[in-house]
């Protein structure tokens, strides 16, 4: 193929491809991965509650029952139904268990689909279903109706918290506690502020200092519990994001990793958390409990990004702006279903009106010597307008065909009083409905206070918010790394068996060197490494606050130098230069300031009167790692002593 119609291929494909991919991208962002506001549901969640309440019947369903009857819905195979099932009834608001569903805690599988059954939960039924107000769409193959949204009553978004990963971003919304969530509903729709936090199944202890409402993080920790005698550490509760089985593997990992001192662990969680670490000889709980935050997964840092399809778009948006917006779609459903109930009551009331005008005036006689169905049907519009006047709405066919069917039987049978008793209670219905609708705020306060009422106990807080400060590894870490160094060879670390500087520090520590020819580096804890032969220093560099040294040196004309410097930033193991002539000689070297005096010898010379002289150390200033220093006296000196 010629360069031309290669180039023509391409400019082809390249508009077909790019459709393709935003179709697919658009297709993953809104249809699958990512929760839409309105519901908070995933599209194979909406689809199984969806289902669920077409089967429901009061009784339990095999799940495998349920996952066949959702995949006339939903085109992507049984598996990620049955997955998506079993997390959704591990929430435990909208679906009732039976059997084994596996554990959030231990990380346990559920059973097979065929074992475990299922329903839904009078706290769905009554929030999350209303088929009259439901907006339908053609189910993929057209053969079914859906639902676009279902038409809930509850801030699910946040109840449940959903992880998504579509094209180019992904969500990960915190679930939060059912009753805090009413009650911060309530205070928004009094006008109060609101301010809510995370809640998750597993309990712990969690740090919100971070979370930036909800565009932050927040750090979790288990629940640890030393013993009496400080030798063993319970942990009670786990941290959001783990297992009991990933809590104990990164416990031994740092175990055979010599970070955390425990002996043993012990595994008796059942129902509850319970994980008892035996710790070693010598080792103490006060000691422990900071390791295995800072080396384990005891603690966990958490990140929210709440992403959320809103108007058929992916918007990001806080806790509060979810719940403000959600509550403010509750009291509009909350207002549609009193105007379709309030509705349906006149339609009764104008159905019961005509019934008893047609009986009690004895309306039907008229249809008696009627020869055919359009004289019946002009008798009755005939002697029912003698009291249109009563009417509620104008009569149409379909109220004089009702009419029409009303049973001999009935007619003989009919009840005058209970006839306008039961047109009272619905005049009495419609008057409250008008006045819920009126005090509509007010109407979704008060079905706010009755769920709490109701179900708020059912869903304690698990998670206790506490704040802690951040624990660093290298505060914990072990002071295990024995370093030496060998005055005859000159090689220094932990592989050596040296007679000089036996140090002890950690992984973390950082190794300040200084040689007698001037040069000093800072380097990590070595195995072995060739340091100059005239070590004068080596120990343990401070990195936050740095390291004074003060220097006094000689040039190669013998002249004497004091400089006294602050290092802080460095490189590691680069090699820097205390003194500027490398060929000088440091004679003393002090860690920090000097406030002693000198006393120094000059070299001896032919009719030299002066012949030495004394330094007041305690004058000088700290100046740069690149300067000379200060001179101390103008001849050569031979020796330098502290007086």
């Amino acid at each position: 193929m010629d360069q031309t119609k290669s180039e023509g291929g391409m400019n082809y494909v390249e508009p077909v491809m790019r459709q393709n991919f935003l179709e697919y991208a658009s297709y993953v962002i809104i249809d699958r991965a990512i929760p839409e506001l309105r519901d908070g549901c995933k599209p194979v969640q909406r689809r199984i509650l969806h289902t669920l309440s077409e089967m429901d019947d009061g009784r339990f369903h095999k799940v495998a029952n349920v996952i066949g009857e959702t995949m006339k819905l939903h085109p992507h195979g049984d598996a990620s139904i049955g997955d998506a099932l079993v997390v959704l009834a591990n929430k435990e608001y909208f679906i009732e268990r039976q059997g084994n569903f596996g554990n959030i805690i231990s990380g346990h599988r559920a059973a097979a689909a065929r074992y475990i059954e299922c329903r839904l939960t009078p706290l769905a039924r009554e929030t999350l279903f209303n088929k009259h107000l439901t907006e339908w769409e053609d189910s993929y193959d057209g053969r079914r109706k859906e639902p676009v949204v279902l038409p809930v009553k509850l801030p699910v978004a946040l109840m449940l918290g959903t992880e998504g990963i579509a094209v180019g971003m992904a969500t990960r919304i915190l679930p939060h506690n059912f009753a805090e969530l009413l009650r911060a509903q309530i205070r928004y729709l009094l006008g109060e502020s609101i301010e809510i936090y995370p809640d998750f199944p597993q309990g712990g202890l969690m740090d919100v200092t971070d979370y930036n409402e909800g565009r932050g993080k927040i750090r979790v920790r288990a629940k640890l519990r030393p013993s009496r005698d400080k030798k063993t550490v319970t942990i009670d509760e786990i941290p959001f994001g783990t297992t009991t089985e990933s809590l104990i593997a990164s416990i031994e990992t740092a175990v055979q990793r010599g970070k955390v001192k425990i002996s043993s662990i012990e595994d008796r969680t059942a129902e509850n958390v319970e994980i008892v670490l035996h710790l070693r000889r010598g080792a103490y709980s006060s000691e422990v409990i900071p390791q295995l935050y800072a080396y384990t997964s005891c603690e966990m840092s958490v990140s929210s990004n709440i992403v959320v399809i809103h108007d058929r778009h992916p918007r990001d948006m806080s806790p509060a702006e979810v719940l403000i917006a959600l509550t403010e779609q509750i009291k509009d459903q909350i207002g549609r279903e009193l105007a379709w109930e309030l509705d349906q009551l006149e339609i009764k009331r104008h159905h019961l009106t005509l019934e008893q005008i047609f009986i009690e005036q004895r309306v039907y006689k008229r249809i008696e010597e009627a020869p055919t169905q359009e004289q019946v049907v002009k008798e009755v519009y005939a002697g029912m307008e003698l009291f249109s006047e009563l009417f509620i709405r104008e009569m149409n066919d379909e109220d004089v065909q009702r009419l029409l069917e009303i049973r001999i039987r009935r007619i003989s049978a009919y009840d005058i009083a209970k006839n306008r008793k039961d047109l009272d209670d619905i005049v009495r219905a419609i008057r409250e409905t008008k006045e819920k609708l009126w005090a509509l705020q007010e109407t979704t306060i008060a079905f706010f206070e009755d769920l709490l009422e109701r179900y708020g106990d059912q869903y304690p807080r698990r998670t206790e918010i506490a704040s802690f400060s951040a624990i660093s590894k290298k505060d914990v870490a072990r002071q295990d790394i024995k370093l030496s160094l060998d005055s005859k060879t000159g090689f220094f670390g932990s592989d050596v068996k040296g007679d000089r500087f036996q140090i002890s520090v950690s992984e973390f520590d950082k190794i300040l060197a200084v040689s007698s020819d001037g040069s000093y580096r800072i380097m990590a804890p070595p195995q072995k490494k060739l340091l100059p032969k005239k070590v004068l220093y080596v120990g343990v560099f401070d990195e936050k606050e740095g390291q004074v040294l003060t220097v006094i040196y000689r040039d190669t004309k013998k002249n004497p130098f004091a400089k006294m410097i602050h290092i802080k930033g460095f490189i590691h193991d680069k090699e820097y230069e205390l003194i500027r002539d490398r060929k000088g000689k440091i004679d003393k070297l002090f860690l920090g300031a000097c406030d002693q005096e000198l006393h120094l010898d000059f070299v001896p010379q032919k009719y030299q009167r002066v012949k030495e002289a004394t330094f007041d150390m305690s004058t000088l200033q700290i100046c740069g790692a690149g300067a000379r220093g200060t001179r101390l006296a103008g001849k050569p000196t031979a020796k330098i002593r502290l007086l």
